[in-house]
């Protein structure tokens, strides 16, 4: 599977060929969204608390004598069934994270990249470089290669003139083919890698 590969201008250069095994899979929706899920549960701070019973402020006398009332037997006003009370059963801070087989987790990736492939989302580009981190300049590629709103950029290596220039254009990320994950290339409108980044990621994901 041959791709163009443009440069900043975004005119063709030369021609590579993608691996087919991790560019041309057919993508697997289930593991994707597995994939998907457990970055999205990763993500969640898990800090929700209530407070229960012995947490509540109060209540350590017994409201009145255990017989003779007429009443139901009660212990404290801080009893779930009072106003004021303990909650039951309530969230507690906890971790949502979970993990997947190694295996999953390569085939997640190579089933984004192949989506994004099969979308004519992805392109390449030669190489880039700046002098100094400019965000008109960055800007400039993106119209070239006629990438709008979410978009993915794959270098190399990690280039902070590259990252700073492209760190106050929103929806813009940057990373390394060792930070590629599913839910960023599939919240793209385009990925684009640089050559490099191509060949490094073929190499971890094969």
């Amino acid at each position: 599977m041959a791709i163009d590969v443009l440069s900043k201008e975004g005119t063709k250069v030369s021609s590579i060929e993608l691996n087919q095994d991790v560019f041309g899979i057919e993508p697997n929706q289930h593991v994707l969204f597995e994939a998907v899920h457990l970055q999205r549960a990763s993500l969640r701070q898990g800090t929700h608390a209530v407070k229960n019973r012995s947490a509540v402020r109060g209540g350590g006398r017994k409201p009145f004598k255990q017989k003779g009332t007429g009443n139901a037997r009660q212990g404290t006003i801080r009893a779930p069934q009072f106003r004021g009370g303990g909650v039951v059963f309530g969230p507690t801070p906890r971790s949502y994270s979970f993990s997947m087989p190694k295996k999953m987790r390569k085939l997640a990736l190579r089933s984004a990249l192949s989506a994004k492939v099969n979308e004519e989302a992805l392109q390449v580009i030669d190489h880039l470089e700046m002098e100094a981190p400019k965000t008109k300049e960055f800007l400039t590629v993106l119209e070239n290669f006629g990438a709008a709103k979410k978009v993915l950029l794959v270098l190399e290596n990690k280039d902070e003139i590259v990252e700073k220039s492209a760190r106050n254009i929103p929806g813009v990320t940057v990373l390394t083919p060792a930070g590629l994950n599913v839910l960023d290339i599939l919240s793209a409108n385009h990925v684009i890698f640089t050559e490099g980044a191509i060949k490094k990621a073929e190499e971890v994901l094969v």
